[in-house]
């Protein structure tokens, strides 16, 4: 089958085979890209906000990533607006990865849309398929969290560090652990204390 075949079913959900040559060549740029992005300097802030250009399908205003990034193919990323991530964001983009405004990546998180099917015949041939990944706006995503494929988050919600989200998970909530749950909403008490007993004095 041609690549064109392959590429197609990298986004409608069905299961693949990656060893495609087109395909290969194809996420090699992607990868010298990000070579370049990952040795700037921190002085370097125009020439890594023209490589994010480059490498992603969308990137807002105002967004800034702390090398080192790493990303399967960068062009099926797309980030909103005033978006920060902390060092070592894993994006696994097979397919698209949506990011809303002024959404906060803490460092070490892992956002997958690829999956391998547990028939292991079908692993042997490296058969994947991929699902897209959609997060809110204004969401915060704690140091180590891990977002699996088809995940939903709503928008203002805040995930737990470390936490593995394998199910949607709905707006202005907090949400924590493994697998990923809602632990409560977000309430008054937010806008009074910022962390355990201690009160905001802004």
């Amino acid at each position: 089958m041609d690549s064109q075949h392959w590429k197609d079913r990298m986004h409608n959900g069905k299961v693949y085979f990656t060893t495609d040559e087109e395909l290969m060549r194809e996420q090699t740029k992607c990868l010298d890209l990000l070579y370049d992005f990952n040795h700037t300097r921190p002085t370097e802030l125009e020439k890594r906000n023209a490589l994010l250009q480059q490498l992603f399908a969308e990137v807002g205003e105002n967004c800034y990533i702390e090398p080192p990034l790493c990303a399967n193919w960068g062009k099926h990323t797309h980030f909103g607006n005033h978006v920060y991530a902390n060092f070592h964001l894993t994006l696994v983009d097979d397919t698209h990865i949506y990011v809303g405004d002024s959404v906060m990546f803490g460092p070490n998180v892992t956002v997958v849309t690829a999956g391998h099917p547990v028939d292991p015949e079908l692993r042997r041939k490296v058969a994947q398929f991929n699902i897209p990944v959609h997060i809110g706006n204004n969401v915060w995503i704690g140091a180590g969290a891990i977002i699996l494929p088809g995940v939903h988050i709503g928008d203002n919600s805040v995930i737990g560090a470390g936490s593995i989200v394998c199910k949607d998970i709905p707006a202005n909530v907090v949400a924590v652990g493994n697998p990923c749950r809602v632990m409560r909403e977000i309430g008054e008490r937010d806008r009074e204390y910022y962390y355990k007993d201690r009160r905001i004095d802004l």
